[in-house]
């Protein structure tokens, strides 16, 4: 394949008629979708090679909680490296993918809103731009919370072990454990934004939010005992009580924006089985 055809798989622009409300083939829809996600996997592949010239600040900025978590356990833990000839180069890769992930994390959050962005009205789309401001230092946000409380989780983890047993931490399984942790606090704290998406687009509303509050706050608390790799008490309440509160903020503005919505139409949040105010 030539460098100009290469090129044209970035390109989303539509072949076919968009129309008036801004309907789009489905091919279009694959097209744009399949450019979002390799700009998404060039610009990570990007960070990748970025990341490579800082690996000693990485590397040191990953190892601090283990460390830190070392000051309060018993002797015979140590961390080291299993993976054979290439275990060195995996390290490599899976340090700097991690850090290329948070770096690039405000571009491809805003690849995926800008490819739910066309199905939303003209007024909803002044939104986009606000999200996609927000998105980033949410993810931020739920990984350096995820990077507070990791020393805590390793330290019960690691505790388990017993006396006269040296716990020896393959450096491969750490950072697999460290970046799960990271990513599921950074994911985590997402999920409220992506409530105020669906009721942008009309699948949620504020009023069925407040409705099944309740259940939601038992789920939440659900998730975070099970996405918390650590699966302590701890790190399980630092995720949850967060994520009840972000999406306690996210029902106040998915009320607001169903307010403003019955103002402009009066039988907007009416289902099919009620009778319209006219």
């Amino acid at each position: 394949m030539s460098i100009s055809g290469i090129a044209k798989l970035f390109v989303g622009t539509p072949v076919h008629p968009v129309g008036d409300d801004g309907r789009m083939a489905l091919s279009d829809h694959l097209r744009e979708l399949r450019a979002r996600i390799l700009k998404a996997t060039l610009v990570v592949l990007l960070g990748i090679a970025g990341s490579l010239f800082f690996f000693d600040q990485l590397y040191d900025l990953v190892y601090d909680p283990y460390l830190r978590a070392q000051e309060n356990l018993p002797e015979g833990s140590t961390v080291g490296t299993t993976g054979g000839p290439g275990g060195g180069l995996m390290l490599y890769l899976k340090l700097c993918g991690l850090s290329s992930i948070v770096i690039t994390s405000p571009f491809w959050l805003y690849q995926i809103w800008a490819f739910i962005l066309p199905g939303l009205h003209a007024q909803e789309k002044r939104w986009s731009r606000i999200f996609a401001a927000i998105a980033g230092p949410l993810f931020a946000a739920g990984i350096l919370l995820g990077y507070v409380t990791l020393p805590k989780g390793l330290e019960i983890l690691i505790g388990f072990n017993p006396p006269g047993l040296t716990n020896l931490v393959d450096f491969n399984d750490y950072l697999t454990f460290f970046s799960r942790t990271l990513l599921v606090f950074g994911i985590a704290f997402e999920i409220p934004l992506f409530v105020v998406l669906l009721n942008l687009a009309g699948v949620v509303t504020g009023k069925g939010l407040g409705n099944h509050r309740p259940w939601i706050i038992v789920g939440v608390f659900i998730f975070a005992a099970v996405a918390t790799p650590s699966a302590d008490p701890f790190t399980m309440t630092f995720m949850a009580v967060p994520m009840v509160l972000l999406f306690l903020l996210a029902e106040q503005i998915a009320r607001f924006n169903d307010r403003r919505r019955a103002r402009r139409d009066p039988n907007a949040e009416l289902s099919p089985d009620e009778a319209s105010v006219l």
